[in-house]
């Protein structure tokens, strides 16, 4: 079942390979940088602007990558930014009571250490030129 999946996806083009490298790469970048400036990202690991960058280019790269492998990895990339920022949020609200700041603390370190943990099975899955599973 899985072979007859894999021959129905198209071989993406070298150079949306190669954008989509620079798009884990940017998105790194970005989690690197958060986590340099203060310790703890204060809304989410990807919201400065490399990440919002790194978005825009999963955004218009997406419809490129249709019928590929690389689909799968647009939209992993896209939901990774997206439920980081929800999770920052939320922690930004839960940070604004004085209950809530130990909460807050937990949450955007537990986001922190998702974004890593997606941006590293994402990349080892792309380098050995295989989709996300499940995705």
């Amino acid at each position: 079942m899985a072979e007859l999946l894999e021959s129905q996806v198209s071989a993406p083009s070298p150079s949306l390979i190669s954008t989509t490298l620079l798009v884990y790469a940017l998105f790194g970048v970005a989690d690197i940088v958060a986590l340099a400036s203060s310790g703890f990202p204060l809304i989410a690991p990807l919201m400065g602007l490399i990440g919002i960058i790194a978005l825009i280019f999963a955004y218009v790269k997406r419809g490129d990558a249709q019928g590929t492998w690389l689909a799968t990895h647009y939209r992993w990339l896209i939901r990774t930014f997206w439920f980081s920022f929800l999770w920052g949020f939320i922690g930004g609200v839960l940070f604004l009571t004085l209950i809530g700041i130990p909460v807050a603390f937990v949450i955007w370190v537990a986001t922190t250490i998702w974004v890593i943990y997606r941006l590293i099975r994402g990349f080892v899955l792309f380098k050995e030129s295989r989709p996300i599973p499940g995705m």
